[in-house]
C-alpha cells in the first residue's frame, strides 16, 4: 500500500475507530452496564466479532449506500469520511450514543451538493424511513423477545445461581451475534465511499481464497472499529445505566433486539425471503444501531408495564434524540466545508468532472462552490 493512499484511507479508519467508539455500547452497554460482562471481556468479543461480520458480511448494506452518491474521487471519500468522523466524535465526547450512519449520509449529501452531483430523493427516502422504522423494530423485537424469556425463566425456574450462569452466557453469546451484526451493517458507513475509488487489487491468499479489494477494504475498516471498541467505556455507560436501568434479563433481551434488527436490514436471504412472499422489499441499507438499541430498552421498558416506562428517564432520550438530529446536520456542514478547503486550498481532485453529455448536475461540476475561474 503507498503512503498516499494510506493516508487517504486515514479518515475512513478514523471514522472506523469513531464508530467502535460510539456504536459498541449498542453490543455490550446493557451487559456491562447491568455489571454482568466486564468491559474488557465485552471489548475483546466485541472486536473480533465486529471483523469478521465486516469482511464476509458487509457488501449488501453497502451498496444500498453507494446509491445516495458514489464519492468518485479518493481525496473526496477521504474528506467524507472525515467530516462523518469529526461529527461522530464530537458525539462521543459528549457520551451520546448517536448514528453513524447519520453522519456519513450527511457527509455524503454535502459531497452531492459541493459536486453538483444530483441526490436520488427515492433512495434518501428509504434510508430515512429505516431511521424511523429502527427503533420501532427495536422496541417490537424487544416487547416479544421479553414476553417469551419471562415465560420460559417462570417455567423453568432456574435456581438464582444457574440463572446467573446462563445469562452471563446468554449475554456473551448475544454480544458476539450483535458485534457481527454490527460489523456486516455498518463497515458500509466507514468503507462504503471508498468502495467507487478502491485502491486495491485481488489478493489471493493461497489457491483456495481470495480477498477481493472491497474486502481488503472491509478488514482495514474493521480493525479500525474493534481499535476503537476499546475506547467505548463512556458510551456503554450512557446506554447501560443513564437511559433506564435494567435487569441482567432485560440486559440480554435488548442485545438480542438490536441484532436482530440490524440483520433485517443486512441480509440478501432476508430480503429474497420476504419478496417471494409477496411481501415489501426491505431496503439493504446501513441503519442506525443506536436506535435500534434505544428502541430496544424502550420495549423493556414497556413490557414491564406503567412501572417499568416510568423508569426510562426520558430527559436523557431527548438528549440522545437532538444529538441523532444535529449529527448529520454537523456532517454536511464539515463536508461542505472541508470539500472546499481541499478543492480550492490543497489543489486536490475531490470529485471527477463528468464529460459534456453523460449524467446530469444542478450546476456545473468544475464550479460548485470553487474560487477558481
Amino acid at each position: 500500500m503507498s503512503p498516499t493512499v494510506l493516508v487517504f484511507l486515514a479518515s475512513g479508519l478514523f471514522l472506523g475507530w469513531s464508530l467502535g467508539a460510539n456504536d459498541a455500547a449498542n453490543v455490550f452497554g446493557t451487559a456491562v452496564g447491568s455489571r454482568m460482562v466486564r468491559f474488557r471481556t465485552a471489548a475483546a468479543v466485541g472486536a473480533v466479532f465486529v471483523v469478521l461480520g465486516a469482511v464476509f458480511g458487509g457488501a449488501a448494506a453497502t451498496e444500498g449506500l453507494g446509491k445516495l452518491g458514489e464519492v468518485s474521487a479518493l481525496p473526496g471519500a477521504f474528506v467524507v469520511a472525515l467530516a462523518a468522523a469529526t461529527a461522530l466524535y464530537a458525539m462521543t465526547r459528549l457520551g451520546l450514543p448517536v448514528s453513524a450512519t447519520q453522519a456519513i449520509v450527511g457527509g455524503i449529501l454535502g459531497w452531492n451538493l459541493y459536486s453538483g452531483t444530483p441526490t436520488d430523493l427515492a433512495v434518501l427516502a428509504r434510508i430515512a424511513s429505516t431511521w424511523v422504522a429502527c427503533p420501532i423494530l427495536g422496541a417490537l423485537f424487544a416487547l416479544a423477545l421479553y414476553a417469551v424469556t419471562a415465560r420460559l425463566i417462570r417455567r423453568a425456574k432456574p435456581h438464582m445461581v444457574r440463572l446467573d450462569r446462563w445469562t452471563r452466557a446468554g449475554l456473551l453469546a448475544a454480544g458476539a451475534l450483535g458485534a457481527c451484526a454490527l460489523g456486516a451493517n455498518n463497515i458500509g458507513n466507514v468503507m462504503g465511499v471508498f468502495v467507487p475509488a478502491c485502491p486495491f487489487g485481488d489478493l489471493a491468499l493461497g489457491n483456495a481464497f481470495v480477498l477481493t479489494g472491497t474486502q481488503q477494504l472491509f478488514l482495514l475498516g474493521g480493525a479500525a472499529i474493534a481499535a476503537g471498541v476499546f475506547f467505548s467505556r463512556n458510551v456503554m455507560l450512557t446506554v447501560g445505566r443513564n437511559l433506564m436501568p435494567v435487569s441482567p434479563v432485560g440486559a440480554w433481551v435488548v442485545v438480542v433486539a438490536h441484532s436482530l434488527v440490524l440483520f433485517v436490514f443486512s441480509s440478501r436471504e432476508l430480503q429474497q425471503f420476504l419478496v417471494s412472499l409477496g411481501l415489501p422489499r426491505i431496503p439493504l441499507v446501513p441503519v442506525s444501531s443506536s436506535q435500534a438499541v434505544v428502541g430496544a430498552l424502550i420495549g423493556v421498558g414497556l413490557a414491564r408495564g406503567l412501572r417499568g416506562a416510568r423508569q426510562v428517564r426520558w430527559t436523557v432520550l431527548g438528549r440522545i434524540a437532538v444529538g441523532w438530529v444535529v449529527t448529520p446536520l454537523l456532517a454536511a456542514a464539515l463536508s461542505l466545508g472541508l470539500l472546499f478547503v481541499a478543492h480550492n486550498v490543497f489543489r486536490q481532485e475531490v470529485f471527477r468532472t463528468t464529460p459534456p453529455g453523460a449524467g446530469h448536475a444542478a450546476f456545473p461540476r468544475d464550479g460548485a462552490l470553487s474560487l477558481r475561474p
